[in-house]
């Protein structure tokens, strides 16, 4: 038997040009359906990540306003300043937090998460922002807003 498969496979040296071709197309089309696909997951870990740093934001203030409860509110630059937070991640730092119950953020401008895609928070919860179920990838030309129309504060 094996000097039977050995004989066999000794004419044979390699694979034919259709083959190849064959394997090539299938590859293409795998390619094909896995690319925008990624392309979507990135999409929506940039918006997830916009939201992580809101959070942050809200914990580092909920902090800040625990010791300083005079304060009727609390901008990000102040939190980075006092030590309450590292980084402001992609919102700004004229990001603010108002200390009402619950506490809630406003982002004066348009965060940019990816390309020109943007998300606003306005008045947003901490709640609001973790029952968000809105994904990066569903943004339009007019980007997302998480929270309330009403502003309670200027930033100042």
């Amino acid at each position: 038997m094996k000097k039977f498969l050995q004989k066999k496979l000794k004419d044979q040296k390699g694979m034919t040009l259709i083959e190849l071709l064959a394997v090539i197309v299938i590859i293409a089309i795998i390619a094909a359906i896995a690319i925008p696909a990624i392309g979507n997951i990135i999409e929506n870990s940039r918006y997830s990540a916009v939201k992580s740093d809101a959070t942050n934001v809200l914990s580092a203030a909920n902090i800040y306003f625990t010791e300083n409860s005079d304060d009727d509110k609390v901008t990000v630059e102040k939190l980075i300043d006092d030590g309450f937070l590292e980084s402001e991640g992609e919102l700004g730092e004229d990001t603010f937090v108002d200390n009402v119950n619950p506490i809630k953020i406003t982002s004066p401008t348009a965060v940019i998460y990816s390309g020109d895609k943007t998300v606003t928070f306005t008045n947003a919860t901490l709640k609001e922002i973790n029952d968000d179920t809105k994904k990066g990838s569903d943004d339009n030309e007019s980007g997302f807003t998480i929270g309330t129309a009403t502003s309670s504060g200027d930033g100042t």
